[in-house]
């Protein structure tokens, strides 16, 4: 029975590191050395991403907008203060004028490079319970046995994402920092942006590109 207790306790761990780990990672990052610290006016969160994709660009816009913002840096998401299409018909002098005209001095785009499904097979589990109590009975035991044997496999479809975010100094036009990341299988864009607002924004903080607190306020 402490062989099994053992068993069980370890199975319970790894389902608890399982649910506690990230399905969000940067793959790279990049900003220049030696940098010094920028604190903008207003950064502005643009992402680029398809309009079928409308609701994860507005998860993705607000989540990094909240997680600058809780460093103390003022930020605002494209999607409430511009339409999705309020640029396209814009040259470079006009977006920039645009932008400048309210307030902003910082660009942070968030861009979805490309969205990977993968379907993959599950085969039929084999989990070890403790059954000894049914040896001495035949049918409790081949009905443990078979359920344990004929368990059906089944077929699931996971996604993978890959992003780039870049920030921009409007002051000067140049790029202070770049990262690439990988999401795997989120359960809603809405945990998919909070998580990725704070992957990114955690590591912008960690690599001195912005002058803000290190430490995020516990609104989010």
């Amino acid at each position: 029975m402490k062989k099994f207790s053992l068993l069980f306790l370890l199975a319970g761990l790894i389902v608890l590191l399982a649910a506690c780990s990230t399905a969000s990672r940067i793959t790279s990052s990049w900003s220049p050395r030696p940098t010094i610290p920028v604190l903008f006016k207003k950064v502005i969160v643009l992402g680029l991403i398809h309009d079928r994709d409308r609701t994860l660009r507005e998860h993705m816009e607000q989540s990094l907008a909240d997680h600058l913002r809780s460093r103390g840096q003022e930020a605002v998401c494209a999607c409430e203060l511009y339409g999705p299409k309020e640029f396209d018909q814009l040259t470079e002098k006009e977006a920039l004028a645009k932008l400048s005209n309210s307030g902003i001095d910082g660009v942070l785009t968030i861009v979805l490079l490309d969205k990977e499904r993968e379907r993959y097979y599950v085969p039929g589990q084999m989990q070890f319970t403790p059954y000894g109590f049914y040896y001495d009975r035949f049918w409790g035991y081949s009905r443990t046995l078979y359920g344990r044997i004929y368990s059906p496999g089944y077929y699931t479809t996971n996604t993978r994402y890959f992003w780039e975010s870049n920030l921009y100094d409007l002051s000067d036009g140049k790029l202070i920092y770049s990262a690439q990341s990988q999401s795997f299988d989120p359960s809603s864009s809405d945990v998919l942006g909070k998580e990725y607002g704070k992957l990114i924004v955690d590591d912008i903080v960690g690599k001195g590109i912005i002058a803000v607190s290190s430490t995020p306020s516990k609104d989010l």
